[in-house]
């Protein structure tokens, strides 16, 4: 079974005082237009489960779906830089989106949706600049890869990976929704972030029951 194979919509939050309060969690931004619910439907395998509008900007909350364990979150984050929303609405989003990267304690990583054919805007350096001090990883996602002759797939791949070669907490792939390539590079990465994330709790926990003192001494 795929990691992310029984995803299913857990709760949806407008406020950061609203974010449950248990759990691990891996967090897909990106904007407007990028993709991103359609990535996260296709590594869920499922045609309807994130919101897919031809409208950009309509996902104006952060909406959480588990997996595996109940305690395996996918965060859905607001897509972000499309114009015609209005200025208090997008002002709005911006902080709550800075504010959840930079103060989210249940956050273990970062996956950035970006189109393969127009990646590294503005905004999504400044989604890296924001999440980049809590040290976590990131996997930059470039989708609508089918969209490139293999050539510039190459090209475009090997342009962002040299943009973070001296940054090893932050990884690459190429990505197609339509010709779903790309979903076992993706489950790998984020797969391996949870993996790491248990075995650092299994052994936390191991380590504080030996530490306990033995009764009479």
């Amino acid at each position: 079974m795929s990691l992310f194979q029984g995803l299913q919509f857990l709760t949806t939050v407008n406020d950061l005082k609203a974010l449950p309060a248990d759990g691990m969690e891996v967090a897909f931004a990106g904007r407007s237009n990028a993709g991103k619910s359609s990535a996260i439907n296709t590594l869920a395998n499922h045609t309807r489960l994130a919101f897919v509008s031809k409208t950009p900007g309509r996902t104006q909350h952060i909406n959480y779906f588990q997996f595996g364990n109940a305690n395996n979150r996918l965060v859905d984050l607001p897509g972000y830089g499309y114009a015609e929303v209005p200025v208090s609405v997008r002002q709005h989003w911006e902080r709550l989106l800075s504010q959840y990267l930079v103060r989210r304690s249940n956050l273990i990583g970062l996956v950035l949706i970006m189109d393969s054919r127009r990646p590294l805007t503005e905004l999504d350096r400044q989604m890296l600049d924001w999440f980049r001090p809590t040290g976590k990883p990131i996997h930059c996602i470039l989708t609508k890869c089918d969209k490139l002759n293999r050539q510039e797939q190459t090209a475009i791949l090997r342009k962002v990976e040299a943009e973070f070669a001296d940054e090893s907490m932050i990884t690459v792939q190429l990505f197609s929704s339509s010709k779903k390539l790309g979903v076992d590079i993706a489950e790998k990465v984020v797969g391996g972030w949870f993996d790491a994330m248990n075995y650092q709790a299994s052994q936390a926990e191991a380590s504080s029951e030996h530490s306990e003192p033995i009764d009479g001494e």
